[in-house]
């Protein structure tokens, strides 16, 4: 018997999207995550067709006190231009046309497809600004973990080293979104965020059942051409190798850690402020949380468009699914 495609949507995959009425129920998206950051980031146009250059400054003039009737040397400042690339994360959905018309439910059925679909990139595209790697995968943009994994490097000074020791370490961040200090970035002349194209129905070569044969499909397009650029390292600061089973335990003081993250930040006014956490780690600070702010700490919620929302010395603090807890140790 011919082994269907596995990227195919067959008769079964249609009939367990039908409520008992025949129609497309709402799916409940257990593989859905949430990556608030996705919300926060500020984007800019590049000005480069695959990304964005930007001019740092490296060094200062030099300045001194004169004296009547002598002079001072001549000095310059220093700069140095930075390349930033932009990855273009892409999908491709082709649906039978017939399947797909079956009982009416054509457009039903592929808004049903088509939101599984957004949140792959979505997910994909958090994933990418953490752990992105282009040394590594040339496909990709590279992410911050990349950027802040070596205490010893220039921005050392901004990786606070949580002591972990095991397998099971995750990290905490403090982005300081902004458009002179780190923002997301796509294409000179691209469009901003997810593009969706609707091709229509057209002729496919099908790969179930015997080889070269076509069939009608519907067909769906999207693309994300999507980067970050990091214009200033200081405005971002890394409290890894956080050992989650001590964390637990409660032998691990992410509280002073957020402090300390925060004073590496130069100026908490040249952005938006933000602090991200995987769940493990939102779910032991909620613990903290709760006992600071019966003793009068520091944490506290504040309603914002009807939500409570957690923060720390007034810096929102986000969840983001897409912090692993398998981390690599700094």
């Amino acid at each position: 018997m011919a082994t269907l495609n596995a990227n195919a949507l067959t008769l079964t995959d249609w009939a367990k999207r039908l409520d008992p009425d025949g129609k497309v129920p709402t799916i409940v998206e257990l593989l859905a995550q949430t990556n608030e950051l996705l919300t926060d980031m500020q984007w800019i146009e590049g000005n480069l067709p695959t990304g964005h250059r930007t001019t740092v400054r490296t060094g200062l003039p030099t300045v001194a006190w004169r004296l009547l009737n002598q002079g001072v040397q001549p000095s310059k400042s220093t700069t140095a231009q930075i390349d930033e690339s932009c990855g273009m994360l892409e999908a491709w959905s082709e649906v039978d046309k017939d399947l797909a018309m079956l009982n009416g439910n054509t457009s039903a059925f592929r808004l049903s497809e088509a939101q599984a679909f957004i949140e792959s990139m979505n997910q994909e595209m958090a994933s990418t600004l953490f752990y992105g790697n282009s040394g590594v995968s040339p496909e990709e943009f590279t992410g911050l973990s990349v950027r802040y994994s070596d205490p010893s490097a220039a921005n050392g000074t901004n990786i606070i080293d949580a002591a972990g020791a095991g397998s099971d370490n995750s990290s905490i961040w403090l982005v300081t979104w902004g458009p002179q200090t780190v923002h997301g970035i796509f294409p000179k002349g691209s469009k901003a965020g997810l593009i969706h194209e609707d091709l229509g129905e057209v002729t496919v070569e099908t790969t179930a059942g015997i080889a070269g044969t076509r069939m009608r499909a519907l067909q769906d397009r999207w693309q994300w051409k999507c980067g970050i650029a990091v214009k200033d390292w200081r405005y971002i600061a890394r409290i890894g190798s956080i050992d989650l089973s001590d964390l637990k335990a409660g032998t691990v003081d992410i509280i002073d850690m957020m402090i300390r993250a925060m004073h590496r930040i130069p100026n908490l006014r040249m952005g938006k402020p933000v602090f991200y956490m995987n769940r493990t780690v939102f779910q032991e600070l909620d613990i903290l949380r709760r006992a600071d702010v019966l003793t009068g700490g520091q944490l506290s919620y504040q309603v914002v468009d009807g939500k409570f929302q957690y923060a720390f010395r007034e810096i929102p603090i986000r969840l983001c699914d897409a912090l692993t807890q398998t981390e690599v140790l700094v």
